[in-house]
């Protein structure tokens, strides 16, 4: 093999990792860094959360990004496409495997949005027993208050379903007629003032 061969392909080499990087580690880092935001969604106002409504986190956002390369088969995302026309979620394969939503943020006021998390009345959970929940689940439950008025209200009824479905098992004293934000809120104050 000659010189001008071995440089040739070592640049062509090198060329090839440095793309992956950057088309890979673009997507990535800002998933991860970014509140699961890259520029462009944060134009069009969408996130990546997971399905219970976590940050995404880097493993997490590393399998959701590796699996595009199948999504993106045979070309122009067909196989994802079809996997977001078929899930009942409308997840792509990389969404499916990671366990992860992309979500529309409502463009709400983020005052008003605090005001609400703030001053909700605690009164009646001032007797619930919420030593179940966990300081992480706490912080979860924190997590979507804060965030609430910036999800699609599709995606914010699920989260608040879900969420509060894994936790109220491990309350006592929540009363079932309360719907599942003002749980989740009432749960939140609660725990607060234990602390």
């Amino acid at each position: 093999m000659s010189p001008v061969e071995t440089s040739t392909g070592f640049r062509a080499a090198i060329l090839a990792v440095v793309l992956f990087l950057v088309l890979f580690g673009y997507d990535v880092l800002f998933e991860v860094f970014a509140s699961g935001r890259t520029p462009g969604k944060r134009i069009t106002g969408l996130r990546v959360v997971r399905t219970g409504g976590e940050p995404v986190g880097f493993l997490t956002s590393s399998i959701r990004n590796l699996m595009r390369l199948v999504d993106i088969l045979p070309s122009f995302y067909v196989v994802g496409g079809i996997s977001v026309l078929v899930s009942s979620r409308n997840q792509r394969l990389g969404d499916i495997a990671a366990g992860t939503l992309v979500v529309r943020e409502r463009r709400g006021d983020a005052k008003l949005a605090r005001l609400e998390t703030t001053t909700t009345p605690a009164y009646d959970s001032a007797t619930w027993d919420v030593s179940g929940v966990t300081a992480e689940e706490l912080a979860i439950v924190r997590s979507f208050l804060h965030r609430r008025q910036t999800l699609d209200d599709g995606a914010r009824s699920e989260l608040a379903r879900e969420l509060a479905a894994r936790l109220r098992p491990r309350v006592t004293g929540a009363f079932d007629e309360l719907g599942d934000e003002v749980f989740l809120q009432r749960l939140a104050a609660a725990k607060a003032a234990r602390v």
